[in-house]
Parts: C-alpha cells; sequence; structure tokens
C-alpha cells in the first residue's frame, strides 16, 4: 500500500504545535509556501486556548482528540512516541498521512525512515505512517549518502556533540538561566536534564541499554543502516550533551573498502544536496554551530586522510537540529509525496 497526497491545498494538522519543532514546522511551512489549506494546531490539554499568529491568520490551540484528524490530509506529528502511538489509528482511520518526529516507529517493518537527500524513493513505500529519523541520523547520513554512493563503507565511527534543543524548548531555557546562574557566582542544578549544561557536558543522558550503549547512540546505529540499506554496516557511536542551543556537530570517522582521496570526497560532498562545504584548512575554518543555526544546510568540513588507516576518511560536521534535525526533513518528506 502507498499513500501520497493530492495536489491541491491540504488540510494539515501539527501535532505538538506548541513546542520545539511544533513552531519551527509552522515557520517552515509559511516560508517554503507548503499548499496549506486548513491548519490545525493540535497539542494537549495544557496549551489548549493559546493563539499563534500564522500566515497572516491567528489560529487557536485545540486540544487533540479524535475528531482532530477527520477531513485532515496531513499530520506532521512531534509530541513524543507514546502521543503518537496513542493517535495513530486514529490519524490513518481518517485517511491522512502521519509524517512523525518520535521514534516511536522508526524501526518498525513497513514504515518508511526517510531522509529525502538520502532515500526518497522509500517514502513512497508507506501505508499511512513515514517516520522522521532522529536528529543525528538525518545529519550524518547527509555526509555518509555521497561517499557511500561511490566506494563500499566497511565502518562508521562518530562521536556527538549534542545542543540543549534535542531535549526541548525547556532544556533550551534551562541552558540559558543556569548560564547566567553560573555568571552570576551560583550553582547550577539541573531540573530538565539530569544535570547543568551550563559550562558543562556530558555523556547522552538516554537509558543505557544491556550493551553499554545508551539509546541515543543505538538510534544512529539501527537508523543509519535502515536509511542507507546497509543492514551489516560496522558502525559505532558515543553520544554528548554540550552547552550549545540548538545546533549538533558530530566527528565521523569512516573506513572504505579502498582508499577515497580526500579531493574526491570534497568534489562529492560539495555537489551533495542539503550540503554546505566550510574547509579552509589555510585559515583553520571549518564548520561551527554558529554557522548553521536557523539555516537548512547541514555543514561539512575538515575533511581529512586518516592517518591510522589508509582506506579512511574523517571529516566535521554541524546541522541546525530543529531544522533539518527535525523539522525541515518533515516538511521534505510531506512535499515528496504530493501528487504532480
Amino acid at each position: 500500500m502507498s499513500s501520497t497526497l493530492p495536489n491541491r491545498p491540504l488540510n494539515v494538522a501539527v501535532l505538538g504545535a506548541s513546542g520545539a519543532v511544533g513552531q519551527e514546522l509552522l515557520l517552515l511551512l509559511e516560508e517554503r509556501h507548503f499548499p496549506v489549506g486548513e491548519l490545525k494546531l493540535l497539542a494537549s490539554a495544557r496549551s489548549a486556548g493559546q493563539t499563534q499568529a500564522w500566515n497572516c491568520r491567528n489560529l487557536t490551540v485545540e486540544e487533540v482528540s479524535a475528531k482532530s484528524f477527520e477531513g485532515v490530509d496531513l499530520v506532521l506529528a512531534s509530541a513524543g512516541g507514546s502521543v503518537s502511538k496513542q493517535w495513530r489509528e486514529a490519524i490513518t482511520a481518517a485517511g491522512a498521512v502521519m509524517v512523525d518526529n518520535s521514534s516511536a516507529f522508526r524501526m518498525e517493518d513497513g514504515v518508511p525512515l526517510v531522509v529525502p537527500e538520502v532515500n526518497p524513493d522509500a517514502a513512497f513505500a508507506n501505508s499511512g505512517v513515514i517516520a522522521n529519523p532522529n536528529c543525528t541520523t538525518i545529519l550524518l547520513t547527509l555526509a555518509l549518502a555521497p561517499l557511500a554512493a561511490k566506494r563500499a563503507m566497511r565502518r562508521v565511527v562518530v562521536s556527538t556533540y549534542q545542543s540543549a534543543s534535542g531535549a526541548g524548548a525547556r532544556a533550551m531555557e534551562e541552558l540559558k538561566n543556569l548560564s547566567q546562574t553560573v555568571l552570576d557566582g551560583g550553582t547550577p542544578k539541573g531540573e530538565v536534564l539530569p544535570y547543568s549544561l551550563a559550562f558543562n557536558l556530558f555523556l547522552h543522558n538516554s537509558p543505557l541499554q544491556t550493551n553499554s550503549y545508551c539509546e541515543e547512540e543505538m538510534k544512529m546505529v539501527n537508523e543509519t543502516r535502515k536509511i542507507m540499506d546497509l543492514p551489516d554496516l560496522r558502525f559505532t557511536a558515543t553520544c554528548v550533551r554540550v552547552p550549545v542551543l540548538r545546533a549538533h556537530s558530530e566527528a565521523v570517522n569512516i573506513e572504505f573498502e579502498s582508499p577515497f582521496p580526500v579531493d574526491e570526497a570534497c568534489e562529492l560532498l560539495s555537489a551533495a544536496p542539503g550540503v554546505e562545504l566550510i574547509d579552509d584548512p589555510a585559515a583553520n575554518r571549518f564548520p561551527m554551530p554558529t554557522d548553521v543555526t536557523g539555516r537548512d544546510p547541514v555543514a561539512i568540513g575538515r575533511i581529512r586522510q586518516d592517518i591510522s588507516d589508509p582506506n579512511a576518511l574523517e571529516l566535521w560536521l554541524c546541522g541546525d537540529q530543529i531544522r533539518k534535525g527535525a523539522a525541515l526533513n518533515a516538511v521534505q518528506i510531506a512535499e515528496l509525496l504530493i501528487q504532480k
């Protein structure tokens, strides 16, 4: 079964409209002139009744219910896995397509996991639900895919430097407040996150699995394999929270079956969709979170030969976690589905 979207103004619902990603979804729908007919803003009872200006309209946030999806063509969901699971049946029964930003369905058989620049065709093999990958995975696959298309990959080693936004708007606000606490000479105490992120970093706070990897690290492993259709790819990750507001960074080591000249890799990445090359060794200028905050591209640089392995390359990337790492990718998936 394959679900697409009609080529007409669409009735769209944003589930989780009051959150950081929900707000970015609304911004992108307007910025990208997405063909919205009617727009519903859905959230929990706590946010119901709030008003939101959107595209010269004033909209009221509604408490989500089964009736919310009647007549809706597209649901952009970013309200957490439990909420997505709760409303999945109501959404698909109403005939809508759900693009879901949670981890609820990413590894489910029959649910495509899509990065439009990497595996766009997968989006059409859906049964009403398409999963938006984890933010770190989206950013990584934009770097891996152009290289893997040229030479077979054997192994990927990644260390992430993940911003507060990955834990939501409240974590971002906490980082701001606790940074001021430190500057004022106080002792910061994390409440949204388990530790203060102000002038600090810590290993990712998602639950540890039985293999001693945290949940976030295993998301990267399993999702990258699924998106790139490389089920046996050797892959290891270490994920770290850092005191940055909304852009993730990643240090990536990629081992290929044969040597991969740096110049060739730079040429491929500079031409890759969704990628911006920032690579100026003479000036020691490479991607920084500030280069990508509020912007669409994933910035890649510091592309170099691994001196320990003739078949391996090292690179560094930065991408806006809320934008390409979440909301933008979801809207791009929806754009793929519109029947031309």
